[in-house]
């Protein structure tokens, strides 16, 4: 009686300890579905959105880089957003839209040798592209990057605004070889009622809105200078700097860093 009474003692424990094992598994997989970008970092993550107002599947992808800007607010994940143009033609014209934007997207299809472009569309690095709305794509775009060495120092430092311009100086460790330095002037938070198109009577929110994208070449200098024409009407204070350093042969980015503009 004593050794049944074991065996039944031994079978109930083995399946408790299955069913947890199995529940701790089932509760990993559903938490890391959604697992929040944190930890350590040894490289960055720039993620560029090409989106539009005038798209009804572009603010899925609005929201999500908001949370994600929202999620790595202290990590080098770096949102650009970037309205294109080409929508504009279809009953709305986004107010942020420009033909610039557009023809850095062609620039994008042409390095990632795509056949075609889209809204809403993601490239992380210069080197990934994806939907803009690919939620768990998106982040292990991002972690991938993030683990990811770099091996290259930018800083950027906005010296003074005087009269509407953006003095700033910057350093590249090491010489920046044949790359761009390429600066963004972004509006970190906007909002827009849209009265027309496929978003009509919407309100949408934005987030790192792309103002203005400037590019030097570096032509292998390690250290300079650079004036960039802040846009028109916005507080100083709602406005940041994003820079990268990109490969013009093949779109890759190998450095970034962002910077707050100072207020006098």
């Amino acid at each position: 009686m004593k050794t049944i009474l074991f065996f039944l003692i031994t079978a109930c424990v083995l399946t408790v300890m299955l069913l947890c094992r199995s529940l701790t598994g089932y509760s990993y997989q559903r938490s890391n579905g959604n697992k929040k970008i944190t930890g350590e970092q040894k490289g960055f993550a720039v993620v560029e959105l090409f989106t539009s107002e005038g798209c009804s599947s572009c603010p899925p992808a609005d929201e999500l880089v908001a949370q994600i800007s929202r999620e790595t607010n202290n990590q080098p994940v770096y949102i650009l957003a970037y309205h294109v143009d080409y929508w504009n033609r279809l009953g709305w014209k986004d107010v942020f839209s420009s033909a610039d934007y557009s023809s850095r997207q062609d620039q994008y299809a042409g390095w990632l040798h795509l056949k075609s472009v889209y809204t809403p569309q993601i490239v992380v690095n210069g080197r990934e592209e994806l939907i803009g709305s690919q939620e768990q794509v998106l982040r292990k775009a991002i972690s991938t990057s993030l683990d990811r060495q770099s091996d290259v120092q930018l800083r950027v430092a906005p010296m003074q605004v005087d009269k509407g311009q953006l003095h700033l100086q910057y350093t590249v460790s090491p010489a920046g070889g044949q790359t761009n330095l390429l600066v963004a002037v972004v509006q970190k938070a906007a909002q827009t009622q849209v009265r027309r198109g496929e978003n009509s009577g919407r309100t949408l929110s934005h987030v790192q809105v792309v103002r203005k994208l400037s590019s030097y070449a570096l032509d292998g200098k390690d250290t300079g200078a650079a004036t960039i024409q802040l846009p028109a009407g916005i507080p100083v204070a709602d406005l940041e700097i994003i820079s990268f350093l990109q490969t013009p042969a093949n779109g890759g980015i190998i450095a970034a860093t962002k910077a707050a503009i100072p207020v006098f």
